[in-house]
């Protein structure tokens, strides 16, 4: 590295937790080597970013952007009007900032400010998650310097002398789980008598998870299982009314998870979407998975992605038209299955790549040194 300190970095992306955690993990990981550095998020105006970075003790700035629907609405209408505003702010950005690289993980946020960078010459890094290249990604990935990915094959998105295989990044409080289970069941208020299950729908929630728990939940209860359940925001008050008379000491439900390595920690099963980021964490976490494919994503990539794990032994999958029907009985088959347990987390962690954010930031360093 050279004389350039301290270094200032823009890390920009979000929208969803996929685009949002991978950000802040690297941003974590870079201010630990470089404890001087100045990092400035760059986010879209009224998402979930702008909370959680805060939240993270880092400052973020919201540009007016949001993404293109695939039928006409209103706001497609506005879309080239907000890009054209969002690409002079980000400009704006970078000449009061002066970054000496600019990192982009994903989501429309991340468009205006990366090419701006990369018309003005900034060394520039992008991080795919998804073995299926998002659209923004794909518009600045000929542009800038370097693109770490999670999967192979990603020379059909990028060019193949910019590709660095990494994986993605995971939050570091869930690289070590071993020794949390105690602090996890005092946490949850839970005992270890108990199988515990983790239902989680990605930072947004899912409706047929939630609707599946639902039409499920008076078997967890007769089952005793202590459940942990992230429903997202926008199902949160709706799930809560249709549980307000059941009998809820040992089943917990949360809009939002903070603590997620102690939810990890306490959980003998987890129930997820198949996101790339989902599926990461899963397998550094080595926890026995139930995987629910999204049916809304491009490209169908998370049946691809949870099909991939299936084949390697390393989770269960329940579709997505059959979750209602089927999730909470099979969650419970393989709660008091411990064999199968053991098996599916032994080879998911065969999947995990640890030192994805290490690997990342080492790319970073490359740019600017």
């Amino acid at each position: 590295m050279n004389t350039k300190k301290p270094y200032r970095i823009i890390i920009t992306g979000g929208g969803t937790g996929g685009h949002i955690f991978p950000a802040l993990a690297i941003a974590n990981e870079f201010k630990t080597r470089h404890a001087d550095a100045e990092i400035l998020f760059v986010g879209a105006e009224g998402r979930m970013e702008m909370t959680r970075v805060p939240e993270a003790g880092y400052k973020i700035v919201g540009l007016w952007i949001s993404g293109l629907q695939r039928k006409l609405t209103l706001s497609n209408l506005s879309f080239p009007f907000k890009l054209i505003s969002s690409y002079f702010k980000a400009r704006n950005i970078l000449k009061r900032f002066k970054p000496h690289v600019v990192v982009g993980t994903g989501g429309y946020a991340s468009g205006p400010i990366l090419l701006a960078a990369t018309k003005n010459n900034i060394p520039s890094l992008i991080q795919e998650q998804n073995s299926y290249a998002g659209l923004t990604n794909k518009q600045v990935g000929i542009k800038v310097q370097r693109v770490c990915v999670a999967y192979s094959g990603m020379d059909k998105y990028f060019p193949h002398d910019k590709i660095v295989e990494t994986g993605n990044p995971v939050r570091k409080d869930i690289l070590d789980l071993e020794n949390k289970k105690e602090k996890a069941n005092n946490y949850f208020g839970f005992t270890d008598k108990e199988k515990t299950l983790l239902i989680i729908g990605g930072s947004l929630g899912a409706r047929t998870i939630n609707e599946s728990v639902l039409e499920g939940i008076d078997k967890l209860i007769d089952a005793r299982v202590q459940v942990i359940w992230q429903t997202g925001k926008a199902y949160y008050e709706s799930v809560k009314a249709q549980v307000q008379n059941k009998d809820l000491r040992s089943i917990l439900i949360y809009d939002f998870l903070k603590q997620m390595d102690l939810a990890y920690a306490a959980a003998d099963v987890v129930v997820s979407r198949a996101g790339a980021l989902a599926i990461s964490e899963l397998c550094v976490a080595k926890r026995a998975s139930i995987l629910v494919p999204s049916p809304n994503v491009a490209e169908d990539h998370q049946t691809k992605n949870a099909h991939t794990l299936v084949v390697a032994g390393a989770a269960r999958m329940v579709k997505d038209a059959e979750a209602k029907a089927s999730l909470i009985d099979e969650s419970l088959k393989l709660l008091f299955d411990e064999q199968q347990c053991e098996t599916l987390r032994q080879n998911i962690a065969k999947l995990a790549k640890p030192k994805a954010t290490e690997q990342i930031v080492n790319e970073i360093e490359k740019l600017i040194a």
